[in-house]
């Protein structure tokens, strides 16, 4: 046995009988908003995202209209065959840096604050794959639309690496001056299906 192991085992027998000094409030919920996918578009497109609805049947289609002439990567499980694309059997970061754009799945969607959530499941990918290239094509499917934060963390795996996407990664210096794509894809085009 280690030394951490010594000290996490006398911590927990520590706390054995301890209770928590206070009860842990529920987290705040938002307010009833009604149409849920229609705040999702709304708060995604706040972001400057650009989000595009269609049907199962058309995805195929929109997902390759969104994409034109660009190469693209796509994760091993997406599930949707993209003429041209390159399956992700772990591309390095200069392989993926020559590659305009990505297409994934998403594992939540959050109406209230237009943020997508990636689990990076097979459908999803690697983290690296979308975070490199420019653009970030995403399907989420109106199903997947949750409230608000706590609704989506009761359907996360904590143990997941997860990744949050408001809108095309920006920052801004000093002068407040928005600069897009420092940090990840410049442009995110949201593919909703469903109703």
């Amino acid at each position: 046995m280690s030394a951490r192991d010594d000290i996490l085992a006398a911590v927990r027998a520590a706390l054995t009988d301890v209770s928590p000094a206070v009860a842990v409030p529920e987290a705040p919920r938002a307010p009833d908003r009604g149409d849920l996918v229609a705040l999702f578009v709304e708060r995604v497109e706040d972001y400057r995202a650009v989000v595009t609805r269609c049907n199962e049947a058309d995805l195929a289609g929109v997902v390759a209209g969104v994409l034109g002439e660009r190469s693209s990567v796509v994760p091993p499980a997406l599930g949707l065959e993209i003429a041209g694309s390159v399956v992700d059997d772990g591309l390095s970061a200069a392989e993926l840096d020559a590659i305009d754009a990505v297409v994934t799945r998403a594992r939540v969607g959050i109406a209230e604050t237009g943020t997508i959530v990636l689990d990076h499941q097979p459908d999803q990918g690697r983290r690296a794959i979308s975070l490199v290239p420019d653009l970030h094509v995403c399907i989420v499917d109106a199903t997947q639309v949750v409230a608000d934060v706590p609704d989506a963390i009761a359907l996360l795996d904590p143990a997941r690496p997860l990744t949050w996407i408001s809108g095309p990664s920006a920052t801004s210096d000093i002068e407040l001056d928005r600069v897009e794509g420092v940090h990840g894809p410049r442009t995110l085009h949201v593919v909703l299906v469903g109703p």
